[in-house]
Formats: C-alpha cells, sequence, structure tokens
C-alpha cells in the first residue's frame, strides 16, 4: 500500500517515484470505481423503491401553475395554464392577477372577494361549476372574485388579502373557513407534503407577528428548480434529509381566532364588511364569531366527492352558492346593486 517492497533477506527497498505513483494511481482508480458502483446501485434502488418523499410533486398540474413566494410560501403563476388531476381531471387558466378567474372588468361594481383554500379554488371541478360562478350568474350587477389558492391557511389568506387588495378595493370580503383542516394549517410551518409557509407566533404582549419568512425552499422546489437533484434521486435524497435536519417542522398555539380578528380589523378599517363561510360547522369558531357580531353560514351536507379532500362537487358548489345568498343579502348586496 505504501509503494515499498520487501527484498528476500527482509530489507525494505524504496521503489522508484514514477512506480510508486503509477500503483497510486491504480489504487485510487479501483476505490473510485467501487464507489460509482455503490453509488450507480443505490441510485437504481432509490428508482426502484420510488419513496414518495423523493417524487417531484404527488398532484399532477402543480409545477406548471405554482411557484415557490419567499412571503406566501406558495403562489398562483399569472396566466398559467394546465390540466390539475384530483379526483377528476380539470382544466385550470390563471388571470393576470395570478387568480384562477376571470380577468377583472374595468366597470367598477360592487366587489364581493372570497378568499380560501381548494375549496374556494375550485380542486376538482371546473371554473364554471365553482359557487363563485355560480354566484355572478344569480348576481349579474356584482363583481364576484375568487381568490382561493390550495393548500392556504387563514394566514396565507390573510397575506394574500393584503397583497391583492388594492387591485380588487373589495365591498365585501367573505373568509371560507375549511373546518376541516384549517387550524392545523394554521398551527404549523409546513404543509401539502413538505412546502414550508410562514406562521403567525404570539410575542407574548398580546402582539403576534408572523415567522417563517423569508418562506425557505422546500424540497419539492429543489426537485424542480435545481438540474442535479432534479435528475439525481441520491441528490434528491440528500436535499431531503438536510432540509428535514436544518428546517424541521414547526407547531405554534392554534392562532386561528387571533388570525379572524386580523382580517376583520383590515377588511372593515378598509371601509369593507366581512363574512364568513364554514365548510361546515364548528362550534368553537361560530362561537367566537356569534360573540363579536361577525355574519356566517355553514355548508354542512354540501355534497363532496368521497376521497382526496373530500371536496364539494358541482352539485355541492351549487349548495354552496344557495346558502351564501342571504349572507350576502344581509350584507347588502342583491342582483339589482348598481355601481358605488
Amino acid at each position: 500500500m505504501n509503494g515499498d517492497r520487501v527484498t528476500a533477506s527482509g530489507a525494505t527497498e524504496r521503489l522508484p517515484t514514477r512506480i510508486r505513483a503509477r500503483r497510486f494511481g491504480r489504487e485510487m482508480l479501483v476505490h473510485l470505481a467501487a464507489l460509482a458502483a455503490v453509488l450507480v446501485a443505490a441510485e437504481l434502488i432509490l428508482r426502484v423503491v420510488d419513496l414518495r418523499e423523493l417524487r417531484d410533486s404527488y398532484e399532477p398540474g402543480r409545477a406548471l401553475l405554482f411557484r415557490h413566494d419567499a412571503e406566501l410560501g406558495w403562489a398562483p403563476v399569472p396566466n398559467a395554464s394546465a390540466t390539475f388531476t384530483g379526483t377528476r381531471t380539470v382544466t385550470v387558466h390563471n388571470n393576470s392577477l395570478s387568480l384562477r378567474d376571470i380577468e377583472p372588468a374595468g366597470v367598477r361594481k360592487p366587489t364581493v372577494l372570497f378568499v380560501g383554500d381548494s375549496f374556494v379554488w375550485g380542486y376538482d371541478v371546473e371554473a364554471g361549476e365553482r359557487f363563485t360562478d355560480l354566484l355572478r350568474a344569480k348576481l349579474p350587477a356584482v363583481r364576484i372574485v375568487n381568490a382561493g389558492v390550495p393548500g392556504y391557511g387563514t394566514d396565507q389568506e390573510y397575506l394574500l388579502l393584503a397583497r391583492i387588495w388594492s387591485a380588487i378595493n373589495p365591498d365585501v370580503v367573505v373568509l371560507m373557513f375549511c373546518t376541516g383542516n384549517d387550524r392545523v394549517d394554521n398551527s404549523a410551518n409546513m404543509r401539502n407534503g413538505g412546502y414550508y409557509k410562514p406562521y403567525l407566533v404570539s410575542t407574548g404582549d398580546g402582539a403576534s407577528h408572523f415567522a417563517g419568512q423569508p418562506v425557505p425552499w422546500s424540497r419539492h422546489v429543489y426537485f424542480r428548480e435545481n438540474a442535479l437533484v432534479r435528475n439525481l434521486w441520491l441528490a434528491r435524497a440528500a436535499v431531503t434529509g438536510f432540509v428535514q435536519v436544518v428546517r424541521p417542522e414547526i407547531e405554534v398555539p392554534d392562532p386561528t381566532e387571533r388570525l379572524v380578528t386580523m382580517m376583520r380589523e383590515t377588511v372593515e378599517g378598509r371601509g369593507a364588511k366581512f363574512l364568513v363561510g364554514l365548510e361546515y360547522h364548528e362550534t368553537q369558531l361560530e362561537a367566537f364569531l356569534h360573540a363579536r357580531g361577525i355574519p356566517s353560514i355553514a355548508f354542512d351536507g354540501a355534497p363532496a366527492y368521497p376521497s382526496d379532500g373530500f371536496h364539494w362537487t358541482p352539485e355541492g358548489h351549487a349548495v354552496v352558492a344557495q346558502r351564501l345568498m342571504p349572507l350576502l343579502t344581509a350584507a347588502g348586496i342583491t342582483a339589482t346593486d348598481q355601481a358605488k
């Protein structure tokens, strides 16, 4: 191994430097070949095993429709179009404001803005089947804006509302609360299988602030944005381990009621009305809303698909639109509203 040799008499004879270098080179080539074989075998094993954590994304179309956002975690891509597959495959087109909606009209009308997650966005339904599009047909004198984004919690919806407010200038804002998972989403720094997001933390003196910003890259973002990680599963495994160690999951006390209060203060502070819709009844939140005089409605019984998040079917969206009408009417929104 050291490049020397032992003579018959037992003495150690130093080989010429050139010969020793050749031996060392051959040994290094053997080691490198063995290492390469091990790496290739590991790469093949990882591809065959096909670990979920090493896949690019489990929702076809996501990479085309959404991108990393340092403030929100992820955000829709303006003017992007793609097919999106959940329980069924639907066509998605984002407008210039990055919303899955029609382009904002130039004529000023009383405006109702809906913020929420995939239930608002229209997971598993075509755009024209959503409750917002059905309301648009029922209220032709009103501008209905759909600002739903899949996976968002109330914290991200609050931040998105602030971002798009000046472009929409709504008269009414309706927070559509996903009773099934929004509290969990609001209490964590990641969502959707490892995508990082901002989260609200209390400072202990009654104040609060958003943490986790700028939002770091998730492993999924590395998979798409880095060519080496995109093409080598060994690199994906290394990045996944790095992300899990350096950026672990964080949980905070549920800030939902605080977030709802912040959203209400923002909306009413800008002269608009604030309403809440609930996927289904939740005693805790409804008691909170009632105590503060925030009008709300629940959508229990709206037909939903039996898998992949239990999102509303087209018939479910029709039920939601029907139940929203009295809530909007009480807020002064009617089919005969005139531009303000």
